[in-house]
């Protein structure tokens, strides 16, 4: 006997379901080659997962050897957010989809995997129940004002770069490789994504942009710092790290996006959790505790083992010794610029706000400090630029003899 096949996928439309929890269902009406009709119901995640499958099973048609060789549709992956909104912008790709899908050559069109995919399921055939919204929505502009829809959302897509096995409920495990999509980039390091169906947090030193993005992701580093004060005591566990008690007052000198900030005590400089700093001045934390089950930092980028890139050039990091060294040469450069007019950095200015001696001052603060004594000839023309110098030399043949 023939094995029947599909002859055409036409989509109908979406309902609104409620259980297991609010979510929306494609109508689909498959005719089959025993000229049979049957309609049946797919989620789009569903639906999205037998594309992946599809192309695993078809790597020439798909393009995974040559680009120029796919032959099977795309199909946009699932957005993190199930709204009615989403559910009608995807109506028009996925019909598209199944209309290039069954006009495939007929070892995919005809597979076991799409036969499967779209025979009817015992939920098909008893759609509604008392859980079930019946319903159904043809065009949204009749029951919904259009000022009272948003736009979709559009996420960045990430790649794993490292295994990162989960710890709690809230975090989700990755595989070198996966790609994800960023729901919330978290100041501490932590980012919330969406893995296929599954949601959680997970460190932002695992994931790199699936492409390289034309300018860095993080700011320059700013040596004038902002002040932050220690909301928790840290111990140092790295060379390039720095230990601070609570309560403490730092400048902050450099934002990196995988939550360990660069921060100044000082004239020392170090690594440290962002999530243990405020931003002074504010009772408050500097950011809301959505996260508040993480209690410890993220990861660091240099602790994962056999990171694998797909970047020729990954995100440019400085070493400690150059941070050092910049921000020794900001802090002379300004104390240097303060009889000028030049500005302190915040943490200094806030020492002159408390009163609290800076620098060593005068015994007797009426006197006019001393005028410095001239420098000798010599010493002017060692400092002086080549340019004066040549300008000296000139000069000098055409002075006056001195008296006898």
């Amino acid at each position: 006997m023939e094995q029947i096949y599909v002859r055409h996928v036409e989509l109908l439309g979406y309902e609104k379901r409620l259980f297991p929890s609010q979510h929306f269902v494609y109508m689909l009406m498959v005719k089959w080659s025993d000229l049979s009709e049957k309609l049946i119901y797919r989620r789009y995640p569903e639906v999205h997962t037998f594309h992946k499958t599809l192309k695993e099973m078809f790597p020439i048609e798909s393009g995974a050897i040559e680009k120029k060789d796919r032959t099977i549709p795309t199909l946009p992956a699932p957005s993190w957010l199930d709204s009615q909104k989403a559910a009608e912008t995807r109506q028009s790709p996925l019909a598209e989809y199944c209309r290039s899908l069954i006009s495939q050559p007929p070892h995919i069109s005809r597979c076991r995997l799409v036969c499967s995919f779209f025979a009817v399921r015992p939920e098909d055939e008893n759609p509604l129940s008392p859980s079930v919204s019946p319903s159904r929505y043809p065009s949204l502009v009749e029951s919904f004002p259009l000022s009272q829809i948003t736009g979709p959302i559009v996420l960045d897509t990430y790649r794993v770069i490292g295994d990162f096995e989960k710890t709690s409920k809230h975090e989700i495990t990755l595989q070198t490789g996966d790609l994800v999509e960023i729901v919330e980039k978290s100041t501490n390091g932590w980012w919330f994504c969406q893995c296929d169906t599954s949601l959680g947090w997970v460190p932002a030193s695992y994931l790199e942009p699936l492409d390289a993005p034309e300018e860095p992701e993080e700011a320059e580093p700013n040596y004038a710092g902002e002040l932050y004060v220690t909301t928790m005591a840290y111990k140092a566990e790295l060379e390039d790290e720095l230990s601070l008690e609570v309560d403490e007052e730092v400048e902050v000198i450099h934002k990196l996006l995988d939550g360990w900030w660069e921060v100044r005590k000082g004239d020392e400089t170090g690594h440290f959790p962002s999530m243990f700093l405020k931003s002074a001045g504010r009772k408050e934390p500097a950011e809301p505790q959505n996260n508040s089950f993480q209690r410890r930092p993220p990861p660091r980028r240099s602790t994962i083992r056999n990171p694998k890139s797909i970047h020729t050039r990954g995100r440019r990091s400085l070493s400690q010794d150059a941070y050092r060294r910049n921000s020794r040469r900001f802090l002379q450069t300004t104390r240097g610029d303060l009889t000028q007019g030049g500005r302190k950095s915040p943490l200094r200015e806030r020492i002159n706000q408390a009163k609290l001696p800076e620098e060593s001052t005068p015994k007797d603060q009426g006197q006019m400090p001393a005028v410095p004594t001239r420098p000798t000839a010599d010493l002017i023309m060692q400092r002086c630029t080549e340019h004066t110098r040549k300008k000296v030399s000139v000069r000098k043949p055409n002075e006056s003899a001195p008296y006898n």
